[in-house]
């Protein structure tokens, strides 16, 4: 049985998607690109930005991706990241966990101060036992690396955690620490990213039943 389960928040906790993508079209209307439609930005949310960006840009450049996330941030930072809300029944679902005894943390690549600023506006905090996400200079940006960390500062054993997650960086990740990885369909990821998932979840209720049954 696993003790603890970590969340990915954009695309697992929360639909970011508005935020997102409105901060994305304005970073590109500084740098005077062209904005895809709204929609096909949505596949943008659960990268590391700097690598959305360089895509969007055409560019094998780092600094030029690292930039626009610079300008990316100015929106976020005091808007974009509000413009949000979480997941039906999520509330429900992390009160049960909590209830039945799992420690639970947040686990996402988003910078660790908006990740923070995120729970606490919507009222998850006191499901949670940490946020941990990435620092705004990019360390533990790689969901991998972070949650390599998050093991390292908490003292957890692998075999005793869970990563419950959107994307195929959740599970890559997951797996690449020995941490049993799960997929949610509800998110921003396609079925081929879960073919590592040992459960994929259509909806947060199903999370709870599952590892409360």
């Amino acid at each position: 049985m696993k003790k603890y389960l970590l969340f990915d928040l954009d695309g697992t906790l929360t639909d970011p998607s508005s935020g997102i993508t409105n901060c994305i079209a304005y970073a590109l209307d500084r740098l005077n690109i062209p904005c895809p439609p709204a929609e096909s930005l949505k596949k943008y949310i659960g990268p590391p930005l700097y690598q959305s960006f360089m895509e969007l840009l055409g560019t094998d450049d780092r600094s030029a991706g690292e930039n626009a996330v610079k300008i990316y941030r100015e929106r976020f930072s005091t808007i974009g990241l509000f413009e949000n809300y979480p997941y039906e029944n999520i509330p429900a679902a992390l009160s049960g966990l909590k209830d039945g005894g799992y420690k639970m943390f947040v686990c996402t690549s988003k910078p660790q101060i908006f990740a923070e600023k995120i729970i606490d506006h919507f009222g998850m905090g006191p499901f949670f036992e940490k946020v941990f996400g990435s620092s705004l200079d990019g360390t533990h940006v790689e969901k991998d690396s972070l949650i390599a960390h998050l093991l390292s500062s908490e003292k957890l054993a692998a075999a005793d955690c869970a990563m419950i997650g959107d994307r195929i960086y959740d599970i890559d990740g997951a797996v690449k620490n020995g941490v049993a990885p799960y997929g949610v369909s509800y998110g921003f990821g396609e079925c081929a990213e879960f073919a590592q998932a040992e459960k994929i979840f259509d909806c947060p209720l199903e999370i709870s039943d599952y590892f409360l049954r």
